[in-house]
């Protein structure tokens, strides 16, 4: 079952990748008769040429509107290049009418939990910042992936997600199914603190 935090909006711009997570996103907003407009960011790649055909496909396809960002400023000596892709494209999204709804699931949160406590904190991924918000971190992205299964949904498949070159995918594939072996209910843990914060 796809959960989500608080109302979702009735008029909103889904950070749309093609991926299965935001297909899904996008699918059950739409089906739920919400006003959804897609934002793309092209991250300079390959990949992302390949993705923003599908994207323009899916638009086309559902009538909903489209705006695509590029990067288009150099990476800063000492970032990283997964660090700086994602500060290019908040920084897009950021001049995006609000609110700008991402596809943040609770996969993502305990990934995020566990990253930001190797480096001495655990910490929660916001719900909102600024205008973008990001409702569906109560569901596993197992949901989502069945959603799009269900409905007989396509999405495109981004490979890099897999090069544990990155510090994120290597928390992702490595680091998460260890910690879930100590404790398989982690899961519910985070969910009950972003409980604990919301209601």
């Amino acid at each position: 079952m796809i959960k989500f935090i608080g109302k979702l909006p009735r008029k909103c711009t889904v950070a749309f990748s093609g991926g299965v997570d935001s297909v899904a996103v996008a699918d059950f907003l739409i089906r739920g008769k919400r006003d959804v407009s897609l934002a793309f960011f092209h991250h300079g790649t390959k990949t992302s040429d390949e993705a923003e055909d599908f994207v323009k496909a899916f638009s086309i396809t559902n009538g909903v509107n489209l705006t695509i960002g590029r990067l288009d400023r150099q990476r800063t000596k000492g970032l990283s290049e997964e660090e700086h892709w994602r500060i290019e494209r908040y920084a897009f999204l950021e001049t995006l009418p609000g609110p700008v709804v991402t596809c943040h699931h609770l996969d993502d949160a305990v990934e995020t939990w566990i990253f930001t406590s190797l480096h001495g904190q655990g910490k929660l991924i916001p719900y909102s910042r600024d205008n973008i918000v990001r409702p569906f971190l109560l569901t596993p992205k197992s949901e989502l992936v069945s959603w799009c299964q269900r409905k007989d949904l396509k999405w495109c498949e981004d490979f890099s997600n897999t090069d544990v070159k990155h510090m994120r995918n290597l928390v992702r594939h490595r680091i998460v199914p260890e910690a879930l072996k100590v404790n398989p209910g982690l899961r519910t843990v985070i969910m009950k603190k972003y409980l604990e914060i919301t209601l």
